[in-house]
């Protein structure tokens, strides 16, 4: 009965626990384009999350999934079939995160000088426009 249970609930938690720390495709794309425009930040190492996987909770754990990393520690054995997945997505996760907001920051700063300078007339208006335009091309993605 026990064997059962814990069967029940090792399926239960490798069905749902992907779901709730996957990136979606769009914010892969967006991730993937910083990184080929080295803004991204890599808090965490998505291989190291997906390796600690096979140890009891260690992707879980690695990836601030504190109660995923309890269950899988519990459950180990068995949950090396989802916590290195689970571990990478968390990693991914929190990647992506750390990068939005870099980036977020990164703009801000140089939107705020290019502020500084217009309040000071270092630069007119058509050249606040140029320049905002290229900051804002800057930091955005692209597909």
């Amino acid at each position: 009965m026990q064997v059962v249970r814990n069967f029940t609930v090792a399926t239960l938690i490798a069905l749902t626990g992907g779901c709730a720390t996957g990136l979606n495709s769009s914010q892969e794309a967006e991730l993937a384009s910083y990184r080929a425009n080295n803004l991204a930040v890599e808090e965490k190492n998505s291989g190291a999350a997906a390796g600690l996987g096979l140890l009891p909770g260690g992707g879980s754990f690695y990836g601030r999934a504190y109660g995923y990393g309890v269950v899988n520690l519990l459950l180990w054995p068995i949950s090396i079939l989802w916590d290195p997945v689970s571990g990478y997505d968390a990693a991914e996760s929190i990647n992506y995160q750390a990068t939005r907001a870099h980036v977020k920051s990164l703009k801000k700063a140089d939107l705020d000088e290019l502020d500084s300078k217009l309040a000071a007339d270092e630069i007119d208006m058509k050249g606040y426009t140029l320049e905002k335009r290229k900051v804002e091309e800057k930091y955005s993605y692209k597909l």
